[in-house]
């Protein structure tokens, strides 16, 4: 799986982060970076939870 960001709709809320934040950081002009692109199968659960909770949607999983 990969993490696609639609970054024009990303309002760097850090809700992300907060759930997954071994994959997900907000640097200090809030910009949203995806340290994980392909997050390991153990880490797939939380990094789908992340993406379900994202408020704008911004957020999304595809296949390889």
């Amino acid at each position: 799986m990969k993490i696609k960001v639609d970054y024009p709709v990303c309002e760097a809320n850090a809700i992300c982060m907060g759930l997954a934040p071994e994959v997900f950081e907000l640097d200090d002009d809030d910009q949203l970076h995806v340290l994980l692109p392909e997050p390991p199968p153990e880490m797939l659960d939380r990094v789908r939870h992340a993406v379900r909770s994202c408020p704008k949607a911004a957020l999304s999983l595809e296949e390889n």
